[in-house]
């Protein structure tokens, strides 16, 4: 079993998006997955609740920083191929617990001066943690030179960045309401 932890200091950078949209692209190739939302705003949990029974079914749960390491012990037994984690936005013990048990952990940015100096605290929770991490820009904007600029502060701050970019796309927002 793999998983994957999406972790930011920032609000408002997609993270619960970027989870329900990666957990449900692992479902639709054939994976099971579990997301669980250790976000005390609960909004991967409250997608769930909404959607109806459909061809790509992605089980979701709700869970405590603090039992995530009982949750993943029970994801693995129960035969789960990947579980992706969402994060509250806070860069502090709960998320350092989250990217410790995580493979691999995704950071996702807005291209922008704000979110990009929140990066910094959410990579120095990856380095705590001893756990490979990825940036990811997210909700960029389909032209602009703000995304080049984004990709050299995370040059600049030594982050790994990952070569696909997240646009800003009205459909991914769609989505999320779609079998409501």
């Amino acid at each position: 079993m793999h998983t994957l932890a999406l972790v930011c200091q920032k609000g408002g950078a997609g993270k619960t998006t970027l989870a329900i949209h990666l957990a449900t692209e692992a479902a639709a190739h054939g994976l099971r997955t579990l997301l669980l939302d250790v976000d005390p705003q609960a909004s991967a949990a409250r997608w769930a609740d909404r959607r109806k029974p459909g061809p790509i079914d992605v089980d979701v749960a709700v869970e405590s920083p603090a039992r995530l390491d009982s949750a993943l012990q029970q994801a693995e037994r129960e035969g789960y191929d990947l579980v992706v984690v969402d994060t509250a936005p806070h860069a502090d013990q709960g998320a350092l617990r989250v990217a410790r048990l995580a493979d691999l952990i995704i950071v996702p940015v807005r291209p922008s001066i704000l979110d990009l100096d929140a990066m910094g605290a959410s990579l120095d929770v990856c380095t705590l943690a001893h756990r490979p991490a990825v940036v990811v820009i997210n909700a960029a904007p389909i032209r602009s030179r703000v995304v080049q600029e984004a990709s050299e502060a995370v040059a600049k701050i030594g982050g790994d960045l990952l070569p696909v970019i997240i646009r800003e796309r009205v459909a991914l927002r769609h989505s999320l309401v779609e079998r409501a």
